[in-house]
């Protein structure tokens, strides 16, 4: 059976957009989409997929003096605040934690969700924010959280 070939296309070039690359990003190494668009946009690492329904921003800090990593991931949190609406997590064998934010229209609907990731191993601070439109949650959540869950530090955590 043949396909017609805009389907066989989007077949192909469905998969082609997820498949990831490692990357190094100063003293961070994780997976991104090979063939998303990047740049530093205001001192953030942009990263933009081609259809234009999802990018997200790396942005990496440094401790003043080493810190106990939890501390340092509490530190992130209470400077952020949504206190009970973060989820703690492991990213790269440190501290890190997790939220989902919904923007909706003033008539309810939702116009897009942010995916927040933050995390410390004592030295290295991060977030990432995973900004994806309406209606694009169940192909582009599971990909912000595979390439959050990829995140790790080139220096052993203290």
């Amino acid at each position: 059976m043949l396909l017609p070939p805009a389907l066989l296309l989007t077949l192909v070039l469905g998969g082609a957009a997820d498949d990831l690359m490692s990357a190094r990003v100063g003293p961070l190494n994780l997976k991104v989409p090979a063939i998303w668009k990047h740049h530093l946009e205001d001192g953030s690492q942009k990263y933009v997929a081609p259809s234009g329904d999802a990018y997200f921003l790396l942005d990496i800090g440094q401790t003043a003096a080493p810190l106990d990593p939890g501390l340092c991931r509490k530190k992130i949190l209470d400077k952020m605040g949504d206190a009970g609406r973060w989820t703690l997590l492991s990213i790269g064998a440190a501290p890190a934690a997790s939220k989902v934010d919904v923007d909706r229209s003033d008539d309810g609907q939702t116009e897009a969700q942010t995916l927040t990731y933050v995390g410390c191993d004592g030295r290295t601070t991060w977030s990432l924010v995973f900004h994806l439109a309406a209606g694009k949650k169940e192909r582009f959540a599971p990909l912000a959280d595979r390439i959050a869950k990829s995140l790790e530090y080139v220096h052993a955590p203290r």
